[in-house]
């Protein structure tokens, strides 16, 4: 068996691409220098997404491997350049010349000092003039950045640049699975939740050549609507706890009749409205408890707080809790029925608390089955028959896709 004496590669880049003839052989050229400016070894690959124009051509011609990828999206491109790249260090960029490759070494160096992910920032390099319109500027990528800081609880300045660099032994954690623009949020998000260490560096923003892919307030949206979803603290549990809180204190509060507070006398339409809010924003923790567990036990996201509740907590805790709480209104319920029936079954002096009563029930009810649930979510694998799974190709795994999810 002979020996394989070609040199390992250190450096990749990708660059995805969708009729980018006017400037990908000039970005190629560029990331070339941007291999060399580091003193390593690497390799450029151009991910095809389905261009009509010559860019194919242009990129093979100044030296890019270039691959294919059908599927169309922004993410897509990257899952395929990705699970194609060869590199210890993967650096992505865009093939539109929006980023400067020429020195790559901020990036590198940040990597070889404990980074596992390194983003380029505009806002602390140099924005050129026409390189982002306004809205993008001014509003869209600070308000994103600040979303994704608070919900994700890391640092960065520049959450949707396209130029970041990523240690390629942490891919396979991240499991990256978005298709759209979403796919840098996604990025950071999950390295967030991983502990990965995330940094950025200060870079230049120059003009796009060419016409741009970006749809401003959909992509907005995507991103969005991405980092709700991946995040049950502030979709389910924060607005559910508040309306849970609220709602019980207006009942307890009403619980004995009406009560007059800041100039207004409240009677039992509030107590109505608060007896609602309290089981919805029941059901919404609830919600927030199964994404959590769901996230940590299949997804491999961790908390610290809920994974420190397991260890003290079990099915039997949640239905004895919920069995109280459904006994103490059905206890109220049956002292305010034997109090009705010795009235002679006239009209019904006590609304306020049957309405108390009722509630219980409901929350109750809702703890006792929220249990068996959050207890069928924890069954293990091994539970399980052991049944052959499908293979997984090589590069699926890399990047966390499962069999199927390509074309």
């Amino acid at each position: 068996m002979g020996t394989d004496l070609s040199p390992k590669v250190r450096l990749s880049i990708v660059l995805p691409c969708l009729n980018e003839e006017r400037a990908v052989g000039s970005v190629v050229e560029e990331a070339w220098r941007g291999i060399e400016s580091t003193g390593a070894e690497g390799e450029v690959i151009v991910v095809d997404n389905g261009s009509t124009d010559r860019s194919v051509k242009i990129a093979e011609e100044h030296g890019a491997r270039v691959v294919h990828e059908a599927r169309r999206g922004y993410g897509s491109a990257y899952l395929r350049g990705l699970a194609e790249a060869q590199g210890e260090i993967v650096v992505m960029a865009d093939a539109d010349g929006t980023y400067p490759l020429e020195d790559l070494r901020p990036f590198v160096r940040a990597i070889d000092e404990g980074a596992d992910m390194v983003l380029g920032s505009r806002f602390r390099g140099r924005i050129a003039r026409g390189a982002m319109p306004w809205k993008h500027r001014w509003i869209g990528n600070p308000v994103l950045t600040a979303v994704l800081n608070v919900f994700f609880g890391v640092r960065v300045s520049d959450a949707h640049c396209g130029l970041r660099a990523i240690r390629r032994s942490v891919l396979t954690q991240l499991r990256l699975q978005a298709t759209g623009m979403e796919f840098a949020s996604e990025m950071i998000l999950k390295a967030a939740k991983r502990g990965l260490r995330v940094e950025d560096v200060p870079i230049e923003d120059r003009p796009r050549i060419g016409e741009s892919k970006l749809h401003t307030w959909r992509d907005g949206w995507r991103h969005l609507r991405f980092m709700l979803v991946h995040s049950a603290t502030f979709l389910f549990l924060i607005p559910g706890a508040v309306l849970l809180a609220l709602g019980l204190a207006v009942l307890i509060a009403l619980s004995a009749g009406p009560v007059h507070a800041f100039g207004v006398t409240w009677h039992i339409h509030a107590m109505i409205v608060a007896s609602m809010a309290t089981l919805i924003g029941a059901q919404i923790v609830q919600l927030g408890l199964f994404a959590r567990t769901y996230a940590i036990l299949y997804l491999g996201d961790r908390d610290r707080v809920l994974e420190w509740l397991w260890t003290r907590f079990r099915l039997e805790h949640g239905l004895v809790l919920g069995a109280l709480v459904a006994l103490a209104g059905i206890g109220v319920m049956a002292a305010i029925f034997a109090q009705w029936a010795s009235d002679g079954f006239g009209a019904l002096s006590r609304v306020y608390l049957a309405l108390f009563s009722l509630t219980l029930v409901g929350l109750g009810v809702q703890t006792v089955f929220s249990s068996f649930f959050l207890s069928v979510l924890g069954l293990r694998s091994e539970d399980a028959p052991d049944l052959e799974p499908e293979p997984v190709r090589p590069a699926e795994a890399l990047v966390g896709l499962e069999p199927g999810d390509r074309p």
